[in-house]
């Protein structure tokens, strides 16, 4: 493994971590359980399929089919956004908001992709219900998919759907929209491998928010929020967007201290 790591350096910059993420997988066990009891297990033979396709700069996430958000694991693949670590600045901004209180009560997920958002909202608050939506069909059945591996079905809708949203209102409402400026360089194993609809919005990164900003405001309940996620140079912009159609707009930054969620409330 430690040649595999040495080899992976040219890909990324957590060649280590890969390499342990890809052994476990190999081997059929978690991280953890491969750190502390199996470091010393001999290679099985798929872990140099592995290693290679991650040379090809395939995603860890895609090779493994998994991927750790928040408090659950979910499946991941072709298709769908693989979910960033960034982004859980949008659950903390949700729970900072609820805190004190009894949490909402429906939840809101506009761009589900593989359920990321709502499906921790639903961990983190048992009592919630929530609806997912997407406009990719590979999206809607990884999330569907997802709901019911983590026995939430029954709290879960995931459906075709666009920022519109299918009625409300909804005390708590969450979207990761395209952000990236077309011209704006991608890493390879982002930009060959992850859905070009889910990451690019324009010339300037700004056109999904252009189209969510006016239809968002009906969607949120009274007492309500909106986690709306933005690249890390774009909240004036961003926040100018949703300060036009009536919103009070706060920012929250990710743990890099690079901003990162707009945290949205009604005016009135």
């Amino acid at each position: 493994m430690t040649d595999a790591a040495a080899r992976l350096g040219s890909v990324g910059d957590t060649p280590r971590l890969d390499a342990e993420l890809l052994m476990a997988h190999a081997i059929g066990i978690d991280r953890e359980a491969l750190l502390m009891t199996r470091m010393d297990d001999p290679a099985p033979p798929s872990f140099a399929g592995l290693v290679s396709r991650r040379l090809n700069h395939e995603p860890v996430a895609y090779i493994t089919g998994v991927r750790a958000f928040w408090t659950i694991e979910l499946a991941v693949g072709p298709g769908v956004l693989i979910p960033r670590a960034d982004s859980e600045t949008l659950i903390e901004a949700a729970v900072a908001h609820f805190a004190g209180g009894s949490g909402p009560a429906l939840v809101l997920d506009l761009g589900t992709g593989s359920g990321a958002l709502l499906l921790a909202a639903l961990d983190q608050w048992p009592h919630a219900r929530g609806l997912g939506l997407d406009t990719s069909l590979a999206a809607v059945a990884i999330a569907q998919s997802n709901a019911r591996k983590l026995n939430v079905e029954d709290r879960a809708t995931i459906s075709i759907g666009d920022w519109r949203g299918q009625g409300g209102p909804h005390d708590l409402v969450f979207c990761n929209p395209p952000y990236v400026a077309t011209a704006e360089a991608v890493p390879r194993e982002v930009v060959d491998w992850e859905p070009a609809s889910a990451l690019f919005a324009g010339s300037d990164g700004l056109d999904d928010y252009r189209a969510l900003a006016p239809v968002l405001l009906q969607q949120i309940a009274p007492g309500g929020v909106a986690c709306v996620e933005i690249g890390s140079s774009q909240a004036t912009a961003a926040s100018a967007l949703f300060a036009a159609e009536g919103f009070a707009v706060a920012v929250r930054t990710d743990l890099g201290d690079r901003d990162r969620c707009l945290v949205l409330t009604r005016l009135t």
